[in-house]
């Protein structure tokens, strides 16, 4: 592309700086020269304008992102556009996040071709929460145990949570699938992060858990119960179970459907069960808390060491079971015959030959006696 008079390019050191030295009269020339060459193709007219952009925005590459691509110059109009595009569209970044996942993970050897993805993607976030969150949840999420990617994912969050101060914008992005492999992120030991990257997970923890109990917490606690109970052993992280009784208690106290839902999960938790109700009975003094704690005792003291009575017993009776059956099936044959008066009169006689076991019996008995006439012979 000819750019014209075009001014000679100058190395600024800052980026901004050069921005306000363009000429817009310039710029626009140049964009109305690509729109009467290519009338049907706005592709073309942003590549053009990038192209212009990287001319003339001639600051020295100060981050990861596209400085290994040996252009020639600057690739700061690149970014510029993209910034444009996801500034007026944000939506654009989100509308196809299982391919660029499949395109990183193509590319996860290279991590400066992931954090130039990242990047691109990521500056829907800093115009919309909710895209940001899906870009994140979609792209970055999937990799955060990657050393060369982790550290960048939790940057952006970082930085995406602080700049939106109003998170109701982001919720409904987030739900359990999402939100369980972050706690375990945060408060597990020696996972894929290393331990400055998880205490810095750990500080954004409160504000991605509001983000995921949402809008209505009375209505989606429940959803969340089982997972927090799953994890609540006696044997997890001390910092973990402070995190996972709290969040019980807060199930408990907010969305009345959690006790139905903690009911149901007695038989397969219920060391936990016990454990939770003794580590609230010393710990929580709190009036909120104890309302809660006294739920927890009362249906532990209720329902608890019955099940467990039950789980340790014998199995269930099928032995009486069958027993009662037949005494049951032979009572209702007797009773039919005397009412009927024989038994080729009843009921139960008619039901065998409509079904043809009266004929196959019969069969069957006349061989039993044939046979057994022959051997007393």
């Amino acid at each position: 592309i000819m750019y014209g008079n075009c001014c000679d390019c100058i190395m600024y050191g800052n980026c901004y700086a050069v921005l306000f030295q363009l000429d817009v009269g310039e710029l626009k020339q140049q964009l109305d020269r690509s729109q009467t060459m290519f009338p049907d193709n706005p592709s073309v007219w942003v590549k053009d304008l990038a192209g212009y952009l990287n001319h003339a925005l001639a600051a020295p590459e100060t981050g990861p992102t596209l400085s290994s691509y040996t252009h020639g110059e600057p690739l700061h109009g690149y970014r510029v556009c993209i910034q444009a595009i996801l500034q007026d569209k944000p939506r654009m970044a989100t509308q196809n996040l299982p391919d660029y996942l499949e395109l990183l993970r193509s590319v996860q050897n290279r991590p400066v071709k992931c954090l130039t993805i990242m990047w691109s993607l990521g500056q829907a976030g800093y115009y919309d929460l909710s895209q940001g969150l899906r870009v994140w949840l979609g792209i970055m999420l999937p990799v955060l145990g990657v050393k060369a990617l982790s550290s960048y994912a939790i940057a952006y969050l970082e930085r995406l949570l602080l700049l939106h101060v109003n998170l109701t914008k982001g919720f409904g992005v987030m739900g359990p699938k999402d939100f369980f492999p972050l706690l375990d992120f945060a408060y597990m030991p020696k996972n894929a992060l290393s331990p400055s990257l998880q205490e810095q997970l750990c500080r954004l923890y409160p504000r991605l858990k509001v983000l995921a109990f949402g809008a209505k917490p009375e209505m989606t606690l429940h959803t969340y119960l089982p997972s927090f109970l799953s994890r609540a052993t006696p044997h997890c992280p001390d910092d973990m179970k402070k995190e996972l009784l709290s969040s019980m208690t807060e199930c408990l106290s907010v969305d009345h459907q959690s006790l139905g839902v903690w009911r149901q999960l007695y038989t397969k938790h219920l060391p936990q069960s016990r454990y939770n109700t003794d580590t609230h009975t010393h710990t929580h003094t709190h009036t909120h808390t104890a309302q809660s704690l006294g739920v927890w005792r009362q249906l532990y003291t209720k329902h608890l060491p019955h099940l467990q009575l039950k789980m340790s017993g014998r199995g269930f009776p099928w032995s009486r079971l069958f027993m009662a059956l037949l005494v049951f099936a032979a009572g209702f044959i007797t009773h039919d015959i005397r009412s009927r008066g024989s038994f080729t009169d009843s009921t139960t006689a008619r039901y065998l030959h409509s079904s043809g076991v009266m004929g196959v019996s019969q069969q069957a008995w006349s061989k039993v006696t044939l046979y057994s006439q022959q051997g007393f012979r």
